[in-house]
């Protein structure tokens, strides 16, 4: 042990003597596994019923991009996968997960993600969760992990490592994370051998400084020294589906990288919805404070009885935390005239969707079930949305899941107030209509993933315009612009077809 504790120091403080990660053999393909029997118990996760997974295959039309990152990750390949908002990343992951939990094993198929958000949507639990770092604000080392049992389990067990919302991790930490797996795991590999696959859109929300520090050296995960390694393929998904006008994708476009002509300019401005946004609009603000505001505030106009409704938890510390920080909330006061909005999928085809709007029109009291552990009158909310459905809300359940076993949930209406949202917590939603105010402060990448929101510009309330605060950080800029010289070099060189890459827009390292 006292050998292991001396090597995690060394690599714990690598990169305070050095900018270069060690030299690492070329990666292997993860070895697969047959697949499992479709629903075997072995299979499921621990602790709930709830929690399994439908054996039930979804037919979906993937693209020619996606079905080559499908590919890929079947062969045991380590990848990243980026593209704009509406691209269908999330569909995406969601299937890889199946599928590679279906040939490696649940167990050893680990789910994380950047936020407590991204992380409860995917089933799955956060970046630091997983890897035992307790304290964000500091740098994680191997030292820290052979400290705590369980972390230092994961460690060793993973075969295929997920993380979403990767343009939420700063480089210092992916290094951090790469060092820790190679030193725990006593692999010379690079990630220990881990098949990573790795989501999110640079050009969107940045991290957040830890500590403060927005001088970091490594701002980004893709500034990280392990980050080329860390990747078979690179690849960003180029096809839209939240949007269908051709003119309004080429804006957003536009927009994602800091850019937008004259024309494009006039373009938005006036396709906007130009008339005052009814009240119940969703309004999107950059700060929580403005969002509790404005919600609060039209609650109490309301002036009417309602009823509270508080999450029922379970688990244990730290991931009983986690639950905490999803969308569902720890209580919830709503009443006749709210304006909610749907934080989960209830019916796709109907169109009960994550994100969709609607107003409470009554209450009523179930027949055949108590809810009074969500609300001591046990009733539950009826909600008219503004597709025109009218719906009884029932209560869902959230759920942390550490590999195989669900080890935190989280009961609720899957409610929350939406005359205002915060940007961050709109991320991955589509809208139908919003309202917001460019005279606010925006950072880098917030007008965009605000404005990507809606499904048409017909539903756009736009005030304030001002293309001054359109703006895409520049290393983002500078990163995605090298991942297309890459690919469009490697194809001059060497002459061949996207199906011997094997994805179109696409970087292979394993040469």
């Amino acid at each position: 042990m006292g050998m292991r504790v001396l090597a995690a120091l060394k690599c714990a403080y690598r990169n305070y003597g050095s900018s270069k990660t060690p030299a690492a053999p070329p990666r292997k393909p993860a070895p697969g596994k047959e697949p499992r029997e479709a629903g075997s118990k072995k299979d499921r996760p621990k602790g709930a019923r709830a929690a399994r997974t439908s054996t039930r295959t979804r037919h979906l039309q993937w693209t020619e991009e996606q079905t080559r990152i499908i590919s890929a990750v079947s062969g045991g390949r380590s990848v990243f996968v980026t593209g704009s908002a509406g691209t269908g990343k999330t569909a995406l992951l969601k299937h890889i997960i199946k599928l590679l939990k279906d040939s490696l094993g649940r167990s050893r198929v680990f789910v994380t993600a950047s936020t407590g958000v991204a992380a409860c949507a995917l089933r799955g639990q956060t970046l630091h969760s997983f890897a035992g770092i307790r304290n964000p604000s500091h740098r994680a080392s191997a030292l820290d992990i052979y400290m705590d049992k369980k972390a230092c389990k994961r460690w060793k067990k993973v075969r295929a490592l997920f993380i979403d919302e990767i343009s939420m991790v700063d480089g210092e930490l992916f290094d951090d994370l790469e060092c820790i797996a190679r030193e725990v795991r006593e692999s010379g590999e690079t990630w220990g051998g881990i098949q990573l696959i790795v989501t999110g859109d640079f050009l969107q929300l940045p991290p957040i400084p830890r500590n403060g520090n927005c001088m970091s050296r490594k701002q980004f995960a893709f500034e990280a020294d392990c980050w080329q390694s860390s990747f078979d393929l690179q690849i960003e998904l180029t096809k839209v589906f939240r949007q269908s006008d051709e003119r309004l994708v080429k804006v957003l476009q536009g927009i994602r990288k800091g850019q937008i002509s004259p024309d494009d300019w006039e373009f938005l401005e006036e396709s906007c919805a130009s008339d005052e946004p009814d009240p119940s609009v969703v309004q999107l603000y950059p700060r929580n404070e403005d969002v509790n505001e404005v919600n609060n505030s039209r609650i109490e106009e309301l002036a009417a009885e309602g009823y509270f409704f508080t999450a029922a938890d379970s688990g244990s510390d730290p991931w009983k935390r986690q639950v905490k920080r999803g969308m569902a909330p720890d209580e919830i006061f709503l009443c006749k005239g709210a304006r909610v909005m749907l934080i989960k999928n209830k019916n796709t085809s109907r169109g009960l969707v994550n994100g969709a709007v609607g107003t409470v029109v009554e209450f009523v009291k179930p027949q055949d079930r108590d809810v009074s552990e969500l609300c001591s009158e046990g009733v539950l909310p009826v909600v008219k949305f503004d597709s025109g459905r009218t719906v009884v809300i029932e209560p869902e359940t959230w759920y942390v899941v550490d590999g195989d076993s669900v080890v935190a949930q989280r009961k609720q209406i899957p409610l929350i107030l939406a005359w205002a949202l915060s940007i961050h917590k709109c991320q991955g939603m589509s809208l139908d209509s919003l309202h917001t105010d460019l005279t606010r402060s925006f950072g880098y990448g917030m007008v965009y993933v605000a404005l990507s929101r809606v499904r048409s510009l017909s539903g756009l309330h736009l005030s304030g315009f001002d293309p001054t605060i359109i703006k895409a950080h520049p290393k983002a800029l500078e990163f995605y612009e090298r991942l297309a010289h890459q690919h469009d070099k490697r194809s001059k060189d060497d002459g061949s077809s996207e199906e011997e890459h094997g994805c179109g827009d696409l970087v292979d390292h394993s040469s």
